[in-house]
């Protein structure tokens, strides 16, 4: 296995610009995730680690490897997709070997690639069946059986549990977190979910427009965000955003009654426009108030109360227990200001 290291790599289609001057360094044996909307070129860029897209400008770097120009083949690189890609006459021990057979190598050595990653995924039971006799699950593992059998520097994965329902999505983040820390690859792992990218990676890059907006570590960039962007798309439900003004030491948030905020952070000037954001968890709901309950999600063991504000916002606070204020009633909101976090209102910036 080995590293990737991208040198302001640049991607354009004619003159219009998809990525913008992008680098980055991924450990040998590291989890990487690409997360952000669609569109912000988190696929682009890995098809062009695989060589499935062309580098426009910059450096592409497989271990010590230069790969800018090195076709698919030689890169070292093997790819899971969002669709199975598995060959509906051949058995699943047949698709799992097929790029092996394909390239020459002994059928003893197949026999016992095969064996080994169907070990790994557990597909010992399944090899003689043909794909449709398969649930989307299996499927996508013997796709992934496919990619582990040819033994890669690095494996890369665009959107591979999009297709799959709710259960068998949790089922399969669980396989590949496991077969990570088994296999002990590195991996890069395209998703626009933040809870696929939340609980399996060791490093998270979050893209908007073809940049990076930060790069680190899950709970680093749950817990300190450099700007609004990172802070509402990282953690679910998203953070919440109160538009404020500097008030001295403190924000004065209209949306709460012209409550004042301290903030022990540096702010800008006197009347400049901040963002105050706070996370559904760190808020409490009391009765009474100028805001409103309108609509309250029950999902067990934990409820997301929809509140709106006199301005026409909303927000979202997360409760446990059995919550008795009625829908439709006045209520208010309360946090410790500690746990909000500042942002600039023009920029958008973090404010620290």
């Amino acid at each position: 296995m080995s590293g990737v290291t991208l040198t302001n790599v640049v991607k354009k289609y004619g003159e219009t610009k998809v990525i913008h001057e992008v680098s980055l360094g991924i450990e040998e044996g590291e989890f990487c995730v690409f997360v952000g909307p669609s569109g912000c070129g988190k696929s682009t860029l890995l098809r062009m680690i695989a060589g499935l897209e062309e580098t426009t400008d910059g450096k592409v770097e497989i271990g010590v490897r230069d790969v800018t120009r090195a076709e698919p083949a030689e890169r070292g690189v093997a790819m899971v997709f969002q669709t199975y890609a598995l060959y509906p006459h051949m058995s699943v021990e047949e698709n799992m070997g097929f790029g092996l057979r394909m390239n020459g190598h002994p059928k003893a050595e197949i026999k016992e690639k095969v064996a080994e990653a169907s070990r790994i995924l557990k597909l010992d039971d399944y090899l003689k069946r043909k794909p449709k006799a398969l649930s989307g699950g299996q499927r996508q593992r013997v796709a992934i059986g496919r990619a582990i059998v040819r033994g890669p520097e690095v494996f890369l994965f665009d959107e591979p549990l999009s297709n799959l329902d709710a259960e068998l999505r949790v089922d399969m983040r669980v396989e590949i977190a496991r077969l990570h820390k088994e296999i002990g690859a590195t991996m890069i792992y395209v998703t626009h979910d933040q809870v696929e990218a939340m609980t399996l990676a060791d490093k998270i890059v979050v893209l908007r427009a073809g940049q990076i907006e930060q790069v680190g570590a899950p709970m680093h960039l749950y817990k300190d965000p450099d700007n609004r962007f990172v802070a509402g798309f990282i953690g679910s439900p998203s953070m919440n955003f109160l538009a404020g003004t500097v008030t001295g030491n403190a924000v004065t948030v209209p949306a709460l009654g012209g409550r004042e905020v301290s903030a022990n952070v540096t702010l800008p000037a006197e009347g400049s426009a901040v963002l105050v954001g706070v996370r559904p968890q760190n808020l409490t709901v009391v009765e009474g108030g100028g805001l409103t309950l309108d609509i309250r999600e029950r999902l067990g063991g934990v409820a997301y109360d929809h509140i709106l504000t006199p301005d026409g916002g909303k927000m979202i606070v997360e409760t446990r227990g059995d919550e008795d204020i009625p829908e439709s009633s006045a209520v208010d909101v309360t946090f410790d200001p500690a746990d909000a976090l500042f942002f600039d209102g023009s920029t958008e910036a973090r404010l620290r």
